[in-house]
């Protein structure tokens, strides 16, 4: 019995890997980024696709509604442009000096002996420039972004003079018997498909991974696809939210088993290493 007492293995922790949501999440709306954001879009949307600003309002609130990002919506009615030059225009000139330093936030990442991933609509070059701002690039094993669940398009100057666009605004004004919204080709959160997708290629268990947003409809998204939710910025749990954190600064209160289960993780590894050493001794 005490033969078995000695080598019987800790249990195994419950979660293996910590998913984050980057803007809003990491850092807080307050900061201005997503204001400033939405006005680039809308500014891309008059000066680069030619909408009228009269209807830009309506119509990007709709397109994000229905499509997760006013993106994948511009792209699911028609437009066509080079994603490189949207992202480019919309986060090229942000105004990150707004996002400041998160030391406190560094400290508890860093202590926490578990995979951290970021995962977010973005692209790359702005998920970069956002968590060196933030002092957080050497916390994450890797970035799930635009680029890692779609392919790069740039449209031919012969495709731009024969866009067919569909009339989204009047669609919902005057809804016609047996027409359905066009389906867009762009992947992103809250798609289920996009949610699978980015858990296949990064090799997450959703079973075992705790999924950090401050989006409600993203939240429900990451339930319906077996992650354990914690929704971000807000005190109040929503429909899919397991958790909700109005300050990752406080995830040790709320989640205190992550702590007890790194504990657990160099338990194994002290008893892992302590019976490789007992074994070639004994050899």
């Amino acid at each position: 019995m005490e033969f078995e007492d000695h080598y019987r293995q800790p249990q195994r922790p419950k979660f293996d890997c910590l998913l984050f949501d980057l803007d809003d999440t990491l850092y807080p709306y307050s900061s201005g980024i997503a204001a400033a954001c939405t006005k680039n879009i809308q500014d891309y949307m008059v000066e680069k696709l030619g909408i009228e600003e009269s209807k830009i309002l309506e119509l990007s609130n709709l397109l994000y509604k229905n499509y997760g990002t006013t993106m994948a919506g511009l792209r699911a009615v028609g437009y066509e442009f080079d994603y490189d030059d949207y992202h480019s225009f919309v986060h090229g000139r942000l105004p990150y000096e707004k996002i400041k330093p998160d030391p406190v936030f560094r400290s508890i990442l860093l202590s926490l002996p578990i995979r951290k991933l970021i995962f977010t609509n973005a692209d790359k070059v702005h998920a970069i420039k956002a968590l060196k701002r933030l002092g957080l690039e050497d916390c994450f094993e890797g970035i799930i972004c635009f680029e890692t669940l779609n392919q790069p398009f740039s449209p031919t100057e012969n495709s731009k003079e024969i866009q067919n666009i569909f009339d989204i605004v009047g669609h919902f004004a005057r809804p016609e018997p047996g027409v359905e919204l066009p389906k867009t080709p762009v992947l992103c959160k809250p798609s289920i498909e996009a949610m699978e997708y980015a858990l296949k290629i990064a090799n997450i268990n959703p079973q075992r991974t705790i999924f950090f947003e401050d989006s409600t409809r993203n939240i429900l998204a990451g339930k319906q696809v077996g992650l354990q939710t914690v929704l971000v910025g807000k005190s109040h749990r929503s429909q899919g939210a397991d958790y909700a954190l109005e300050s990752l600064h406080n995830i040790r209160e709320a989640l205190p088993e992550l702590w007890a289960e790194a504990e657990q993780r160099r338990a194994v590894q002290y008893h892992s290493g302590k019976v490789a050493l007992e074994t070639s001794v004994s050899a």
